[in-house]
């Protein structure tokens, strides 16, 4: 079975557009990301990753309506697809089966 790879930051945006669903753009995927992982990310790399897999075909996209508070111009909408939704859950596997493959005395604390 081939497996689909995705770089860490793609997974993590994958796994923030599937969470967000039908309200997934640009903006929203980089405060969410921001709020659940505490870290700094720019909105212009999440934009191009989104861009890039959409292009992959883990993503796609529709445009919105627009809005007043953008100024009437209208959102790019973004959605998972059966293959995103495949390799998510694939990455799921492969992480979990190294998880478990870890033994448990690795992670215990010196001296705890």
């Amino acid at each position: 079975m081939k497996r689909t790879f995705l770089g860490e930051f793609e997974e993590l945006v994958l796994l923030t557009v599937a969470i967000l669903g039908e309200g997934a753009y640009a903006v929203t995927v980089t405060q969410e990301l921001e709020q659940k992982t505490g870290r700094s990310v720019g909105f212009s790399t999440v934009h191009t990753t989104l861009q890039r897999m959409e292009e992959k075909g883990f993503l796609s996209s529709e445009m919105g309506g627009a809005t007043a508070e953008r100024g009437g111009r209208r959102k790019r909408l973004f959605t998972i697809t059966a293959f995103g939704r495949k390799a998510l859950r694939e990455v799921k596997e492969v992480r979990e089966e190294l998880w478990n493959a870890l033994p448990p005395s690795t992670l215990q604390l010196i001296g705890g």
